[in-house]
């Protein structure tokens, strides 16, 4: 991983029309593969001095990869008004950081952890009166996929978004299903028995951010499978941690 730090300096009186430019430009970050994660901060003994840190997979993603992708015109247009306000733009390689809380995916085994939850999840799901008609003739792929969501969603690697094309790919999985709330609750059922099965941890910290997590996006599925339902095609993949849910529009 590699960090774009972008110092700027920015004249009296458009501080907050640039902070706001970034938060704008950072939710077209987040819908991009190539990005980890990004935040501005705001010198306190110089408040005209900013300080944007991106994290990116390599500096070739971002070179080679956003700044030629879908995602950069938009990007660019909400901070090319400041672009003249820069004082240095340059990678960094992290060479030693202090150690921080685990992702939940880490904590809960990584890739092969949550690929042996969605296996025995989706045979339980096969054989369920209820839940089998929506997923009759399903992919034997889905059960990766899943797993990659949700690896995704917990902190590990973006592979769904790489692999599969992130939240828009995730959200046209549901359009048009018309789930029930009955299915809904037995799908989020299933899925802890699974979770119990498989030997997920147990720890009550750990189980309460992740049915945190299964709950808010499965009345998310929910609301947006309906006939009448108009979503946001283009929000970023969530990421979920030990607190509460992010913001979504």
């Amino acid at each position: 991983m590699i960090t774009e730090y972008i110092r700027y300096r920015i004249p009296d009186g458009q501080g907050s029309q640039f902070e706001d430019a970034y938060r704008r430009a950072g939710t077209v970050l987040s819908e991009s593969p190539q990005c980890v994660g990004w935040d501005v901060a705001r010198c306190v003994e110089e408040p005209a001095c900013y300080v944007v840190r991106i994290r990116w997979t390599s500096a070739e993603d971002h070179l080679k990869g956003f700044r030629t992708g879908p995602q950069f015109p938009a990007f660019f247009a909400e901070v090319k008004p400041f672009v003249g306000d820069i004082e240095e733009m340059r990678h960094y390689e992290e060479l030693a950081a202090g150690e921080g809380p685990p992702t939940l995916y880490d904590w809960a085994g990584g890739e092969e952890a949550l690929i042996r939850l969605t296996e025995v999840f989706y045979r339980h799901v096969l054989a369920d009166d209820l839940l089998e008609p929506l997923f009759r003739g399903m992919s034997p792929e889905h059960p990766r996929r899943v797993a990659h969501w949700l690896g995704e969603v917990f902190g590990g690697p973006r592979t769904y978004s790489a692999e599969r094309g992130g939240y828009p790919t995730m959200l046209g999985m549901h359009l048009g299903k018309g789930i029930t709330e009955p299915q809904r609750r037995r799908w989020v059922s299933l899925l802890m028995d699974a979770a119990d099965e498989v030997g997920l941890p147990s720890d009550p910290e750990f189980r309460a951010a992740f049915t945190g997590y299964i709950e808010w996006g499965t009345r998310i599925a929910l609301a947006n499978s309906q006939p009448d339902a108009h979503p946001y095609k283009q929000a970023p993949v969530p990421r979920w941690g030990w607190g509460v849910a992010p913001p979504m529009r």
